[in-house]
């Protein structure tokens, strides 16, 4: 299924302040993973942006604008046009008023382009809930992640908050983390502290060598319950897995991405093939 590609420049990393979350610190610790979302360094600049912005989708880039909702406004837009137009004309002809009830038809029809597409989708039953008041906005990584690492799991991370029906987010490579969203980590805990609990979370669930993906549309899982905030309704871990070795064909997995929603069948098949190509970007060279 192609990609579509997104209009919107990537946004810089920015460090969150928050309640005992202090700013990652530069390290000189040598990269030990070689991620394909940056592409080689040798690429000219305009390659690279090429690269980062194959993972994206259509986007106009206009803060609180849905454009799943697009269709609607511009059928609505025509069909009040065609009103008008029928109002200040003095004597409609047969001709023209076959005309403007075939434009109100299409006008209609692409209000209503939306609402049949959720239901075709299966997203026709995705209510939301709101969050609990203890769920906060998390947003830390690893310190051992170099420059370049910090940069690819930030930017992986917010096209996947922005793109898709997704509160939380767990990017994790190997032992590098990468937490971003509405979390209930324990309070007033350091940065180093909150990472660690993660993982200690991570063992318990069971999902650190994940081969397959695992998507529950109705979540009631409660092993995955203590790492996941209240509220959660759709659970969905990616694995990260490795080329198959060219000797034995084993395939390893690196990581997973994990995320999470408050909304039932929050993710359709559409939704889990694009995540999937984001997980692939992290696959080691």
């Amino acid at each position: 299924m192609p990609l579509l590609l997104a209009r919107a420049s990537p946004p810089a990393l920015r460090h969150h302040h928050h309640r005992g979350l202090s700013p990652p610190r530069p390290t000189t610790r040598p990269r030990r993973l070689r991620l394909r979302l940056r592409g080689s360094r040798s690429h000219p600049p305009q390659q690279q942006q090429q690269v980062n912005l194959s993972v994206l989708r259509f986007t106009l880039g206009i803060p609180g604008l849905d454009e799943s909702y697009l269709p609607r406004w511009i059928g609505l837009g025509f069909g009040a046009l065609v009103l008008l137009n029928h109002v200040l004309s003095p004597s409609p002809t047969p001709a023209q008023l076959r005309s403007e009830v075939l434009g109100l038809c299409l006008a209609a029809f692409s209000a209503t382009l939306p609402y049949l597409g959720r239901f075709l989708e299966g997203a026709g039953a995705a209510e939301r809930v709101p969050l609990p008041e203890g769920s906060r906005q998390v947003f830390a990584m690893s310190d051992s992640l170099s420059a370049a690492q910090k940069e690819d799991m930030a930017w992986a991370s917010y096209v996947l908050l922005r793109n898709t029906n997704t509160t939380s987010v767990l990017i994790a490579i190997g032992s590098q983390l990468c937490i971003r969203g509405y979390w209930d980590p324990p309070e007033k805990i350091s940065k180093y502290a909150m990472i660690e609990w993660f993982k200690s979370q991570m063992q318990e669930a069971g999902i650190i060598d994940l081969r397959e993906a695992l998507y529950i549309p109705i979540f009631s899982d409660t092993r995955l319950g203590k790492i996941l905030p209240q509220g959660i309704l759709s659970v969905l871990a990616q694995p990260v897995l490795n080329n198959p070795d060219p000797t034995t064909g084993e395939i390893k997995a690196e990581g997973f991405i994990l995320l999470a929603s408050n909304a039932n069948y929050a993710y359709s098949e559409k939704d889990r093939i694009w995540i999937r190509t984001v997980a692939n970007k992290f696959q080691c060279a």
